[in-house]
């Protein structure tokens, strides 16, 4: 069974904007939101045209993402390629998430 060594690194976060925070400023458009779980920084995933979450990680090197919208109970590990269960631990909503897909 593949796990993950960095489980013990994810922190309760504040969620940095209400959407994609480089979609926002820039006018794109996104699919789904990932959450990173060492700083809050939210990011659209792989399917969307900008890929911000994974290029947040190659920048910081934070391990750990949230499937952000809505909250949906697990988490990837970009490190060790693995979903994680977070149980309990889902990161709530600061307000509505518009829809750009």
């Amino acid at each position: 069974m593949d796990e993950c060594r960095h489980t013990e690194g994810i922190k309760h976060v504040t969620p940095s904007a209400l959407g994609c925070e480089e979609c926002l400023k820039s006018g794109s458009m996104w699919v789904h939101l990932r959450l990173c779980r060492t700083c809050g920084h939210v990011g659209c995933c792989d399917d969307s045209p900008n890929r911000h979450a994974t290029k947040h990680f190659h920048a910081t090197k934070h391990p750990v993402i949230e499937g952000y919208d809505p909250p949906e109970g697990w988490g990837w590990c970009f490190v060790d390629e693995v979903f994680i269960d977070l149980g309990d631990h889902v990161t709530p909503q600061n307000g509505p998430i518009p829809r750009f897909y």
